[in-house]
């Protein structure tokens, strides 16, 4: 059984593929805004051209355009090749992550979003299970809500800096770590925004 595992949701671009949960082929790197022109090459540059049976990818909450660029890849892909397709959400990906070097408390991630805010979602000490929402605050108004003395992801060296205290472990998801979570139920190949859009259309704005 092979696994081709595609993230883009955070400016990581990572991608993997997996047989019988054993990774075979793997690219990870921190490329920022580049996901859009080095996907496709990252993908062909593995093992027979990332060919698998199945694919998953990562549906956000992160990046608006680097979660869209991920799962029209992967939806492509997918029925280029005529296989399943599933999602899995990026906290969930950094918790299991977190979960192995931790020191028992409940785990909070973090992850950049946009205009002063960060994406955030807690999870019991073993990462597993999620114990609230995804959700988008302002970092100034999350440093006054999430005390957790650790924080984990992207967006927690600014969490922290807000705070004034805590520590702050940054991780990015790594498609090669997703046997981490193998086990939870898969999420809809659709994206996970976390917030509302940015943008409003005019029978929006007119009803508003």
């Amino acid at each position: 059984m092979r696994l081709l595992v595609i993230d883009t949701a955070t400016q990581a671009l990572s991608v993997a593929l997996l047989e019988d949960g054993t990774p075979i082929g793997h690219f990870h790197q921190v490329v920022g805004r580049g996901h859009a022109e080095a996907l496709l090459p990252a993908i062909a540059a593995l093992p027979d051209g990332g060919r698998a049976d199945a694919i998953v990818v990562d549906v956000g909450p992160g990046s608006f355009t680097g979660v869209r660029i991920g799962i029209a890849a992967a939806r492509a892909l997918a029925l280029a090749w005529d296989i399943p397709l599933h999602g899995y959400s990026a906290p969930s990906l950094i918790a299991a992550k977190a979960a192995q070097d931790h020191d028992g408390c409940p785990i909070a991630v973090t992850i950049t979003g946009g205009h002063g805010e960060l994406f955030w979602q807690c999870f019991t000490a073993d990462g597993m299970t999620a114990t609230t929402v995804i959700a988008s605050t302002p970092i100034a108004q999350l440093s006054q809500m999430l005390d957790a003395p650790t924080l984990y992801g992207t967006g927690a060296e600014a969490l922290v800096t807000a705070r004034g205290g805590g520590a702050a472990i940054t991780l990015y998801p790594d498609a090669a770590d997703y046997p981490l979570i193998a086990s939870l139920e898969p999420l809809p190949p659709s994206p996970i925004y976390g917030r509302g859009a940015d943008a409003t259309t005019m029978a929006e704005r007119a009803a508003s």
